[in-house]
């Protein structure tokens, strides 16, 4: 019996060899000096330069050559590929450092956030930073002073996007406006209240 398992245990043991050997072959890769990607400092012919985009033409990628894999630069296009291309060239695009979290904005010196869109969402961590939960704060091109209701601190956003678009304009004269039952907490008199404490009658 043991002489039985033994012959088992052996037998697992064995490295066994494929019944085909297979072939070695060595094949020698041409370096073309014309598809080296340039080095750091050099201009590459394919990409313009952020100072070079006018348009949104300007934004369409050259594509990558046939046989090769497509890298981000060579696929991307609109802001994507404008957010890249200012990254290579160590400009932030579209402005992501966080807000100043050293002073508390006021209605006299509120907080500017750059937006360049009609409406602009910023979240609120409290003065001095991290100081309460995060609170969302909307900011519209109609209402661009939004206040905190958490800590009380002011941000106001400064528009800085393309003037005079009437992208929402299709002959329709009826817009909604928007009617809230909210607190304004722009308003003076109500910003009053918060400031000394005092409700009025």
């Amino acid at each position: 019996m043991f002489l039985q398992r033994s012959a088992r245990v052996l037998a697992r043991r064995v490295a066994l060899r494929p019944a085909t050997q297979r072939a070695f072959t060595a094949g020698s890769a041409l370096r073309r000096r014309d598809n080296i990607d340039p080095a750091p400092g050099e201009t590459d012919h394919r990409i313009k330069k952020f100072d070079e985009i006018k348009t949104e033409e300007d934004l369409l990628p050259p594509g990558a050559p046939p046989g090769t894999i497509p890298t981000d630069l060579d696929q991307a296009t609109g802001l994507e590929r404008l957010e890249i291309l200012g990254k290579m060239q160590g400009i932030d695009i579209f402005d992501m450092k966080p807000l100043p979290s050293d002073r508390k904005g006021t209605l006299d010196n509120p907080v500017v956030v750059r937006s360049f869109g009609d409406e602009q969402y910023a979240g609120c961590t409290g003065i001095p930073a991290d100081s309460h939960g995060v609170k969302w704060l909307t900011m519209s091109r109609d209402r661009p002073i939004e206040r905190c209701p958490e800590c009380g601190n002011v941000l106001k956003m400064e528009y800085v996007g393309p003037q005079d678009v009437h992208h929402d304009e299709h002959g329709n004269s009826s817009h909604h406006t928007r009617t809230s039952s909210l607190i304004n907490y722009s308003d003076p008199q109500i910003m009053s209240i918060f400031d000394h404490g005092t409700i009025l009658g």
